[in-house]
């Protein structure tokens, strides 16, 4: 594998052996502050108020790292959708009458015809 990359075994060994770098082991403990976090909020927490709520708890992380872990962890937002009406029941407009009654069966084709709206 070393010949087919084009590099060293004793530096491939060498990266191996090399412990993670203190920027990726701050990262590790801050995802789990964040995922934390965004557990409590049942996930409507974003970015924004992640950082107001490390900055509480005494940590000054800037949001585009917040964001970055927050993407690399698979964290989403869920909103709530605002409520609106679909529906206009005091309209002026003729309403049509129920023929059928609920009586679907007909006794030859073509008789009645029924669809769904939805």
């Amino acid at each position: 594998m070393c010949r087919t990359l084009g590099v060293g075994v004793s530096g491939y060994f060498a990266w191996w052996r090399r412990p993670e770098n203190r920027y990726t082991q701050a990262d590790v403990t801050l995802t789990t502050s964040i995922h934390k976090i965004h557990q409590q909020s049942r996930g409507t927490y974003g970015a924004p108020r992640v950082q107001a709520v490390l900055a509480d708890e005494g940590l000054q992380v800037s949001r585009a790292r917040i964001t970055r872990l927050m993407k690399a962890a698979d964290l989403r937002v869920r909103c709530k959708r605002k409520f609106r009406s679909t529906t206009n029941s005091k309209h002026r407009h003729l309403v049509a009458e129920n023929l059928l009654n609920r009586e679907f069966t007909a006794d030859r084709p073509n008789q009645k015809w029924v669809t769904d709206i939805t």
